[in-house]
């Protein structure tokens, strides 16, 4: 017992020391966001020109989703506007239904205009149960569509989940 209290108190103490080393929050963010770029990338080549003729995009590179029965997913990430940071972004979702377990992803979101972009930094871009996301493989962006000016792809880093939907995410941007 007194064995998992120092460990306990070490897991606390690293938690509250650990934002004054190293990179602060948002560095980590924008470092996380430009390696899930490169994977997205790397898994499909040819989503490189998707980076560059967009408008804009976000990238959220850690998301975390659980659920028995009801579940939950958030993440932050960055948003880019001509291939340039613009701000932040947050991501919540909400579902209900038969699902079970837990998995992390990274997510892409790509805006085809500047009516587009400017929709999500108004806060108002959610995605219905009707909007999917196309998993990240090999040649999966070369038949992917913009739907009302939005194209999702994501692509698993871990866990077990039985469901993979975006339907129910909102968004929280902030310069």
């Amino acid at each position: 017992m007194r064995y998992r209290s120092c460990v306990f108190a070490l897991v606390i103490l690293a938690m509250v020391a650990a934002p004054s080393f190293g990179q602060s929050k948002k560095d980590k963010i924008i470092s996380d966001s430009k390696e899930a770029k490169a994977e997205f990338i790397k898994t499909d080549p040819k989503m490189a020109g998707l980076f560059s003729s967009a408008y804009g995009y976000v990238i959220l590179p850690n998301v975390g989703k659980g659920a028995i029965g009801v579940g939950g997913a958030s993440g932050n990430g960055i948003a880019y506007e001509r291939g340039k940071i613009v701000g932040t972004a947050r991501m919540t979702q909400v579902s209900i239904g038969f699902q079970l377990g837990g998995q992390a992803y990274r997510e892409v979101i790509f805006f085809q205009s500047k009516k587009d972009l400017d929709r999500f930094k108004e806060n108002r871009v959610e995605f219905s149960a009707q909007v999917s996301a196309v998993a990240a493989t090999a040649g999966a962006s070369a038949n992917a569509k913009y739907v009302d000016g939005v194209m999702v792809f994501t692509m698993q880093k871990g866990g077990l989940m039985y469901e993979a939907s975006v339907g129910g995410q909102k968004f929280k941007y902030e310069k």
